[in-house]
């Protein structure tokens, strides 16, 4: 199994991405090889910053590297948050990042939206991208208790559930993270 350092200190992140991949590969984390220093997110898109902080970690442990940004793009906010999304309104507090794009949405009728995912997977060769979205609507309040971030808000096309109401299995069959890692495992033909 090959080992591969994904630039997170999410727990949730990392068992998602473990499931996803499975047997495949060994999903370690920043945390498993104490790397404790804030990776500056100071890019201007999602591929800057996966690749700033898939490079760090490359460069500090030799391991192969993934860096991940992902957002919600709404539409009628001009794509915010983007970018921005883990820091919204507070720091890695997704309450109050709901809270501030629910107030932001009021009155809205477009309440279209998608979920991204870059990838950016860093070896001795550089970076090489991939990219999955996941399109769907927003609704006015939160629902279901699954996932983390903005799913409790987000309605999957397709779906009658928010991304927070389905089982973690469900979610992770249909997500922008797993959209763009099929993607990986098929650049390398797993």
């Amino acid at each position: 199994m090959k080992e591969i350092l994904f630039a997170t200190h999410n727990l949730h992140k990392k068992e998602e991405i473990q499931q996803i991949l499975g047997s495949r590969f060994l999903v370690k984390s920043l945390t498993d090889y104490h790397l404790n220093e804030e990776i500056e997110e100071n890019g201007t898109s999602f591929h800057e910053n996966a690749l700033i902080k898939a490079q760090y970690c490359f460069e500090q442990t030799g391991i192969p590297s993934v860096g991940d940004d992902s957002g919600l793009v709404v539409n009628e906010l001009g794509g915010r948050p983007g970018i921005y999304s883990a820091r919204y309104a507070s720091d890695h507090d997704f309450q109050k990042n709901i809270a501030k794009v629910l107030e932001e949405m009021k009155g809205k009728t477009d309440r279209s939206a998608y979920f991204v995912t870059v990838l950016c997977y860093y070896t001795e060769q550089g970076p090489v991208y991939f990219e999955g979205k996941v399109f769907g609507n927003l609704l006015d309040e939160n629902k279901g208790v699954q996932g983390f971030g903005y799913d409790p808000i987000f309605v999957p096309d397709g779906f009658q559930m928010t991304f927070a109401e389905m089982q973690p299995d469900e979610k992770n069959k249909i997500s922008h993270r797993k959209k763009a890692l099929d993607q990986f495992l098929h650049a390398f033909d797993l």
